[in-house]
C-alpha cells in the first residue's frame, strides 16, 4: 500500500495527464499542486511509483503517465465523486421528464449521457423478465373478442387481441380481470406467468375453455422479451477527440460498437441500481479494447436494476466526473421509469 504522500503525487499525475494529455514531470507537479514537499522528494516518490508499476515513462527524458494499475488505484482511492451542480441536475430532470414512453426514455438517456461525459454512451433497454407486473387489463371488443393488456413496472405495454371460442359475459371478464391482478400484481414476469397458468383450474368449467385462451395469450405476453439483446449507442463522434489514446487505431472500438452482444458484455450485469462499476484497460473483457475504460451502472425504479447503462472511452478520462454523470443519469432514468 502507498502512503498518503505518494497517493497525493499519483493523484496529481492522473489529474494533470487527463487534463493536458502530456506526460507529467516533477517540476510541473511542484508548480501546479500544493504537495508540501521538495522537488527532490517528489522525484523520489515518482521513482517509487514507477518501480511499483503505477506510472510509466513513455519516452526517454519525458515525464510520467499513469498506467492501468495507477488509474485503478486512483479510482479505488477516490475520496469523493464530483457533485453535479444544481443546473446540471435540473437539466437532467427536465430532459428526462419529457419522455413519453420507455423507448423515449432510453433514447433521451443515451443522448444525455453522451453530452455530459463527451464519451460513447451505451444504454441497455429494460429487460422484461426482470420487471414486475403493474397492471393487467381486459378490454371487451366484442362478445368473442378481447384485448389483453399487460403493463410492467418499466412502463412497457404489451397487447394481444384474443379470439374467444365462445362469448364471455361482462361478469366473467370482470371476475377474471380481478383474479389476474390479484395473482400477478408486483410479481416478476416469470413468476407471474406461473401464477397465471394456475388460474385456469379455479374458474367455472363452463368458462374454462374461453379463459384458457385468454390466459395463454397473457403468458405469451409475459414471455415475449424482445429487449434482452437491445442496446442503444450514442456519441460515437466523440471518439474523434481521442484518436491518439487508442493505440494508433480506434477501429476495434468502432467494430465493437456494432456488436450488441459485445456491448452487453462490456456493460456487465448488476442487480444493484446504486452501484457504479469501473473497468480499466485489461479489466475490460475484450483484449482488442484494452485501451478503453468502461463506467457502468444498473438502473431501474425503486433502486432495482432492470438494465444497465454506461460509457466507453479511453483510459485517460475524467473518472470522478464520469462516475458522477453515470450515477446521476441512472438514478434519474430509474425515477422516469417509475413515473411511466
Amino acid at each position: 500500500m502507498l502512503d498518503d504522500r505518494k497517493l497525493a503525487v499519483l493523484r496529481a499525475i492522473v489529474e494533470d495527464y487527463v487534463s493536458t494529455r502530456e506526460p507529467v514531470g516533477s517540476k510541473t507537479l511542484v508548480e501546479r499542486h500544493t504537495l508540501g514537499v521538495s522537488p527532490a522528494t517528489v522525484r523520489n516518490d515518482m521513482a517509487a511509483l514507477e518501480e511499483d508499476g503505477f506510472i510509466a515513462q513513455p519516452h526517454t527524458s519525458a515525464g510520467r503517465v499513469p498506467t492501468d494499475k495507477g488509474y485503478r488505484l486512483f479510482v479505488d482511492r477516490l475520496t469523493s465523486v464530483r457533485s453535479l451542480t444544481t443546473p446540471e441536475r435540473r437539466a437532467i430532470s427536465s430532459f428526462l421528464d419529457g419522455a413519453v414512453d420507455v423507448d423515449d426514455v432510453v433514447q433521451r438517456s443515451v443522448r444525455l449521457l453522451a453530452q455530459m461525459t463527451r464519451q460513447v454512451a451505451i444504454v441497455q433497454y429494460p429487460t422484461l423478465t426482470r420487471s414486475t407486473v403493474r397492471h393487467v387489463e381486459l378490454v371487451v371488443m366484442s362478445p368473442t373478442r378481447l384485448l389483453v393488456v399487460l403493463i410492467t413496472s418499466t412502463g412497457r405495454v404489451e397487447q394481444r387481441v384474443v379470439e374467444l371460442p365462445e362469448p364471455m359475459s361482462d361478469l366473467v371478464v370482470a371476475d377474471l380481470r380481478a383474479r389476474l391482478n390479484t395473482a400477478t400484481l408486483g410479481e416478476r414476469l416469470p413468476e407471474a406467468a406461473q401464477r397465471v397458468s394456475e388460474l385456469a383450474v379455479t374458474v367455472s368449467p363452463t368458462d374454462r375453455r374461453a379463459v384458457a385462451v385468454v390466459l395463454s395469450a397473457l403468458v405469451e405476453a409475459f414471455s415475449d422479451d424482445r429487449s434482452d439483446e437491445r442496446v442503444l449507442v450514442g456519441g460515437t463522434a466523440n471518439l474523434a477527440r481521442f484518436g491518439d489514446d487508442f493505440d494508433h487505431s480506434i477501429r476495434p472500438l468502432l467494430e465493437a460498437l456494432e456488436e450488441h452482444v459485445v456491448l452487453l458484455k462490456l456493460l456487465g450485469e448488476t442487480n444493484d441500481a446504486s452501484a457504479v462499476t469501473v473497468r480499466i484497460g485489461a479489466e475490460v473483457p475484450y483484449e482488442e479494447l484494452s485501451a478503453t475504460s468502461v463506467v457502468a451502472s444498473g438502473y431501474g425504479p425503486e433502486g432495482e436494476a432492470l438494465a444497465t447503462l454506461g460509457i466507453v472511452g479511453p483510459t485517460r478520462m475524467d473518472y470522478p466526473g464520469t462516475i458522477a454523470a453515470v450515477r446521476a443519469v441512472a438514478r434519474y432514468v430509474g425515477r422516469a421509469l417509475a413515473d411511466e
